[in-house]
């Protein structure tokens, strides 16, 4: 076993940037989550986002609502908390991300689970998703891919919600021209209002400041 990276103790990110850095340089902008979640598997990578939890904006923001009754989907599920957590809400919940070893790991923390857990790229996601969901939920996805594929992953994100549908997308934030040495790579102003593309309008954007954290909670619709 390699020991873990000792900047990781004090800096979180550390393991995800190692990786990362690796993956970009090898032209491979997606290979380094299934390094992390492998690594983090055996104790040798620690995965930031990690806390085994759902993430509280999320769980703030389904206080709110209605209990669910139609289909959901989870972009970047990682180990699957925020999913189990929308599907509590009564949805029918599918949840993906790139990395086998997410899934895997998801699929063996909630063995009775009814979430279906599978492994799909979001850039290149399965044709009969489109438009296919009635509650799709983003949760620091967009932001842990290089700035250059963040248009074309939040089109991806915007196209799985069907009529009627809600996207609820929740991400760190930083002002356009501010300092960014990912990942992750925070969304601008720009960025999270550009998921109001492809027919979904923005219902609210909310700028989210706490202690020197900057993120986004923002909710997007499609008109039926």
């Amino acid at each position: 076993m390699t020991a873990p990276d000792p900047a990781a103790d004090s800096d979180p990110d550390a393991d995800a940037r190692r990786l990362a850095a690796r993956s970009l340089a090898d032209g491979d902008p997606t290979g380094w989550f299934e390094r992390l979640y492998a690594e983090s598997a055996t104790g040798d990578a620690i995965v930031p986002w990690d806390t085994r939890t759902p993430h509280f904006l999320l769980v703030e923001w389904a206080a709110d609502r209605k209990p669910g009754d139609g289909r959901a989907l989870v972009v970047g599920a990682g180990l699957g908390d925020d999913a189990e957590h929308v599907a509590a809400l009564g949805y029918a919940t599918v949840a993906f991300d790139v990395s086998e070893s997410a899934v895997r790991l998801a699929r063996e923390r909630f063995p009775d689970s009814a979430v279906e857990y599978v492994t799909a790229d979001l850039l290149d996601p399965p044709a009969d998703w489109r438009h296919a969901f009635d509650l799709v939920v983003e949760i620091m996805t967009v932001q842990a891919l290089p700035e250059a594929l963040h248009a074309r992953a939040t089109e991806s994100v915007a196209a799985f919600v069907r009529p009627g549908g809600t996207l609820l997308v929740i991400a760190s934030g930083r002002e356009h021209g501010g300092p960014v040495g990912g990942p992750p790579w925070p969304l601008t102003p720009s960025e999270i209002a550009a998921f109001a593309t492809g027919g979904l309008t923005a219902e609210r954007i909310e700028d989210l400041r706490d202690g020197g954290r900057h993120r986004w909670r923002a909710t997007f619709r499609r008109p039926r």
